[in-house]
């Protein structure tokens, strides 16, 4: 693959949970992308949106050590999405609920199917000139849930006032967070899958609010052989 001057490290980190001092110590996703975008080395770099970043966190730390590696492909992808659009966390948070609610526990259910329709209410009233359609999606999401989507509408329209309030980056990350934890934690054979087509998803979504990143696209290179990445790390 081709490499970009000075954004593709020497010694390629190895995917693990949390944070990491360096990339000799292995790297989260967004330690990762703050290393091939040439930023200096964090887990909260400028050159990814907030809560897209929160996401990419939250699945790296909930993924299995043997599926992670996956999530590479991923990377070069989030690098240059970034800006002030209001709408990128309403997406991101809405598709992390939509994809949470068939399979959370009931109690979990519940609290993302109050955030699905307080961030389709959030972006039908969005002031940018470009409507997002999100029926759909929200649509078959509550198929797969009716009782909780009765319950929701009910609760919803109980304190109408309640879901006018401002939808911040800290609403849109409790809402990943309840998601992401509750896909880790549910009786299913498919939660790596689940987390990294959610993550996958969350990319376009977030990509078609701001546009495809400008300049040259970052290329990933290929990661170290499970073997060598373990000499690495012992250096």
């Amino acid at each position: 693959m081709k490499r970009i001057e000075g954004t593709v490290p020497d010694l390629l980190p190895v995917l693990a949970r949390g944070k990491h001092k360096s990339p000799r110590s292995g790297a989260c996703f967004m330690e990762f992308a703050s290393h091939l975008s040439g930023e200096a080395w964090s887990d909260h770099p400028a050159c990814t949106h907030p809560v897209l970043a929160s996401l990419a966190r939250m699945v790296n730390d909930c993924t299995s050590d043997g599926a992670r590696s996956r999530l590479m492909t991923l990377i070069p992808s989030v690098i240059g999405l970034r800006g002030d659009d209001q709408r990128v966390r309403l997406v991101v948070a809405l598709r992390a609920a939509t994809a949470g609610l068939p399979v959370v526990s009931a109690d979990h259910q519940r609290a993302l199917a109050v955030g699905i329709l307080n961030c389709q209410r959030h972006l039908s009233r969005a002031t940018e000139s470009t409507t997002i359609d999100v029926s759909g999606q929200v649509r078959d999401a509550f198929d797969r849930s009716p009782q909780t989507e009765r319950w929701a509408r009910e609760f919803m329209g109980s304190v109408g006032s309640w879901s006018r309030t401002r939808f911040t980056d800290r609403t849109a990350e409790s809402i990943i967070r309840i998601s992401v934890q509750g896909i880790a934690e549910a009786c299913i054979s498919d939660t790596d899958e689940r987390l990294y087509y959610l993550l996958a998803a969350a990319i376009d979504d977030c990509t078609r609010v701001l546009g495809t990143p400008k300049g040259e696209p970052v290329s990933m290179p290929e990661p170290l052989a499970p073997e060598a990445a373990r000499r690495a790390l012992r250096v």
